[in-house]
């Protein structure tokens, strides 16, 4: 084993010696940790906030690494939010939710980290992960459930102690398959995913309970050493006619 292959396969999120997305996207083993990465960072690279262990090439220059705009890809999409946020809103003062929304953020983003996704969207109570980009991974849906699994650990036991007159719970959903991930603005150059697994992902997320996992069929059948616990349900998702089966994980 190389040292690149061992730094890829070995390394805790932010403390990859090279930028793990740019090996995986264009095999340039670009330096982010170290006396090497100190040149760079007069060049403005340095460490993403997508991912400690991508750099901001990655982020902000996906025309450069791919050479077009935007590419069809594998993918698995994770969203997550904090439940029933609006009605927690009206409740408390501003600085006490600014404290549980950084919780969230937070514990939620080191266990997206931790399993090789990016945090590619924050959405004040929200957010949106992708695995499989830039960091590849083959079991790339296995870890997306891994995360979310962690997340609703680490929430649990973080927002668990917060007493706002009612628990504080997360909803997870998650879906798998093929997205136009690229840069989709003139005035906006960081990369994002579009397309019907991520509105899908999304609406799944919709339908979750708090402290639960929603997991479209198609990310089930791609990590079934995951699903034993698991449960199904039949859901109604906004702009699908037919009631969609999904399965349904929770942290006990």
């Amino acid at each position: 084993m190389t040292a690149t292959t061992a730094i890829r396969h070995q390394a805790r999120p932010g403390t990859a010696g090279i930028c793990r997305g740019c090996w995986d996207q264009m095999h340039m083993p670009i330096p982010i940790g170290g006396p090497l990465s100190l040149p760079l960072r007069a060049f403005g690279i340095t460490r993403s906030k997508m991912n400690p262990d991508i750099c901001t090439i990655c982020e902000r220059s996906f025309q450069y690494v791919k050479k077009q705009r935007h590419i069809t890809s594998g993918a698995t999409i994770l969203f997550a939010d904090i439940r029933n946020y609006t009605g927690l809103s009206e409740r408390i003062g501003a600085v006490e939710l600014s404290h549980i929304v950084s919780l969230f953020q937070d514990r939620s983003a080191g266990a997206i980290w931790a399993n090789d996704g990016i945090v590619n969207k924050q959405m004040g109570d929200g957010l949106m992960a992708i695995f499989n980009f830039p960091i590849s991974r083959k079991d790339h849906t296995a870890a997306a459930i891994m995360a979310a699994l962690e997340i609703q650990r680490a929430c649990a036991e973080a927002l668990g102690e917060i007493d706002v007159g009612e628990p504080l719970g997360v909803g997870v959903g998650i879906h798998t398959g093929d997205v136009q991930i690229g840069e989709f603005s003139s005035f906006h150059s960081d990369f994002t995913a579009i397309g019907g697994v991520v509105n899908q992902a999304a609406r799944l997320e919709s339908q979750a309970r708090p402290g639960e996992i929603v997991i479209s069929a198609d990310s089930a059948r791609q990590a079934p050493e995951l699903m034993a616990e698991s449960e199904a349900r039949m859901l109604s998702l906004k702009g699908i006619g037919q009631p969609v089966e999904a399965r349904i994980l929770r942290v006990l």
